[in-house]
């Protein structure tokens, strides 16, 4: 066998879980804690080795990927490229933003941003997420609210924007963005820690600017106006999970039974139903909750049964 169920992964964080990710797994997890990492060879920013996935033999993915990478990762990829997490918000999570890549690569000192797009597993009636601003914000005011942490004045200038199961969309580095409580998603993105909070008051947080300074890191801060036009260009379409402005950073496609799994290094969130996933080297059944780790060395694999899926893999 060459693809491995992962246990669940969670550290600690700032805001609170809803003991979602425990009652979606098939394997033991944390009720209070709101992330699991998935086949993570990423840290904490500032907290290493804290969210570092570990394999079922006890190594460290991340050792286990540099000591033999063409096993796991193929001829063609130096790195894994890509971080995936279910994320369940128990509460509202701050409004917050992403560097991206030119600034990350200026002040960061990675090649790497944080782009990152949602699928959503599980989401109540009502749920949402502010995405963007809806109209241009000076960057004078955007450090007024921030300074003076006047929440609410800056909540009023995003768009709140409804989500639903099965909802995929995505969320470009620069855009302000909050996600609501009651929803339950898988996130996948760029394989970094970076998160500037525009909001930070009552989460217990001291440094909410990546010790750059919020002079420096409000700079990162998309404050142009998103209309619904430019908003339902992140969302994904009936023909592809995603849309192709996220391909230049990650790749996520939607599984059902009777799919072939392309070769490469990725990870498989199965969101319904159960089956089997099968190979030359593999051939294990797999059922809502599970997280499966598949390195390249798998080769192509099959999805079988009455059982939907999510591959999440870094851009081709």
């Amino acid at each position: 066998m060459t693809v491995e169920t992962l246990f669940a992964n969670q550290p600690e964080t700032f805001y609170r879980g809803a003991g979602r990710i425990a009652e979606f797994r098939n394997v033991p997890a944390l009720p209070d804690r709101p992330e699991d990492w998935v086949g993570s060879v990423t840290s904490r920013f500032g907290l290493a080795p804290s969210g570092l996935s570990t394999l079922a033999d006890g190594r460290v993915l991340a050792e286990a990927i540099a000591a033999d990478p063409r096993w796991w990762l193929g001829p063609q990829r130096a790195d894994t490229g890509v971080l995936v997490k279910l994320l369940d918000a128990g509460q509202r999570l701050p409004l917050h933003v992403h560097p991206d890549r030119r600034f990350a690569n200026a002040h960061l000192a990675t090649p790497y941003g944080k782009t990152e797009a949602w699928v959503i597993v599980s989401a109540r009636p009502d749920a949402y997420v502010h995405l963007g601003f809806a109209r241009d914000v000076e960057a004078a005011e955007l450090a007024g609210w921030v300074q003076g942490q006047r929440t609410q004045e800056m909540l009023a200038a995003t768009n709140r924007v409804p989500v639903a199961t099965g909802d995929a969309i995505l969320c470009p580095a620069g855009l302000p963005h909050a996600i609501g409580e009651g929803i339950l998603l898988v996130e996948v993105q760029e394989p970094t820690d970076f998160s500037v909070l525009l909001e930070y008051e009552g989460f217990g947080i001291a440094d909410g600017h990546l010790g750059l300074g919020y002079d420096l890191a409000l700079q990162c801060v998309d404050r142009g106006a998103w209309t619904p036009s430019r908003l339902d260009g992140l969302r994904g379409t009936a023909a592809r999970l995603l849309p192709e402005a996220a391909d230049e950073f990650f790749a996520a496609r939607r599984l059902r039974g009777g799919d072939r799994v392309e070769q490469g290094f990725s990870v498989l969130v199965v969101v319904a139903g159960e089956g089997r996933l099968t190979g030359e080297q593999d051939d294990l059944a797999v059922r809502r909750g599970d997280t499966l780790l598949v390195p390249y060395a798998a080769g192509p694999l099959r999805l079988e049964g009455r059982v939907e899926a999510v591959r999440l893999s870094a851009s081709a």
